[in-house]
């Protein structure tokens, strides 16, 4: 189905949220479908900037196999590309990986599942999900269902808890060891509702397909080697049942926590 999608589409209605559904060799086929179309010279920069938004693209200056092996070693389609009736390149083209919480956006949030999801956010930090920016949190809930939970780690995975019912509904889970107690998020794709095309959005894609795009480049900051600015100073000694709080939709009698455990009347 989403094979039939991609050849469906053109660098016409290519846009930053579809791009992320299509591959190298992609590229290259709308690139020579679209040769013939006289709107494509003015709008090549336009065009060109959607699919950098996904792909990485270097021009190969030099055209010998040497060369061309390099790129595909480190995982690049390489391919012609026309400019105008007299000018040919070759574009070395790969998709943006997605590893880091800092690569995650509006648009490709919903191109990954739960599970990427969840080795995304393993991989960039240890602290929980309360030590990513609300900005990252924002763009996860555009895509998915989270709620989290901490408990004592003995105690995460009773029978009939939260995290047996998570699992049982569908949500991947990621835990996060806090001395002796654990964290979970849990994490399900939220269903992808069709918004219906209004006047105003035909009228805006025409318009972007007559203009070129004239943003400036932004750059991003990667503190991906920083450090972080908490690292190393959990104490596991304020994790106490004060400091015990899930995050959920369902209502709380039915998550099975046992609060009575840890009233406050206890004390």
């Amino acid at each position: 189905m989403k094979e039939t999608a991609n050849k469906a589409l053109s660098l016409k209605t290519l846009t930053k949220g579809n791009v992320w559904d299509i591959q190298e060799n992609d590229i290259f086929r709308m690139w020579e479908a679209a040769e013939k179309d006289s709107d494509m010279k003015d709008n090549l920069r336009h065009y060109s900037d959607i699919i950098r938004s996904a792909f990485e693209i270097e021009e190969v200056k030099i055209d010998k196999p040497e060369v061309i092996k390099k790129y595909e070693a480190r995982g690049f389609k390489v391919g012609q590309v026309r400019l105008d009736e007299s000018t040919k390149i070759k574009w070395a083209i790969k998709k943006r990986p997605i590893l880091r919480v800092t690569d995650l956006t509006y648009e490709n949030i919903r191109h990954i599942s739960a599970a990427k999801l969840m080795e995304v956010i393993d991989r960039n930090f240890g602290g929980g999900w309360d030590s990513l920016s609300q900005s990252i949190q924002d763009i996860i809930q555009s895509g998915f269902d989270i709620s989290t939970t901490t408990l004592p780690a003995d105690r995460l995975h009773k029978p009939g808890g939260m995290y047996e019912k998570k699992v049982d509904d569908g949500f991947e889970v990621l835990e996060i060891p806090k001395g002796s107690w654990v964290e979970a998020i849990f994490a399900k794709a939220k269903p992808e509702v069709e918004r219906p095309r209004t006047k105003f959005d035909i009228e805006e894609t025409d318009e972007l397909d007559s203009e070129e795009d004239d943003d400036e480049d932004v750059i991003v900051e990667d503190h991906y080697n920083d450090r972080d600015e908490d690292e190393d100073d959990y104490d596991e000694d304020k994790l106490t049942e004060e400091s015990y709080r899930t995050t959920y939709e369902e209502n709380p009698e039915d998550l099975s926590l046992d609060a009575v455990d840890v009233a406050d009347d206890d004390y």
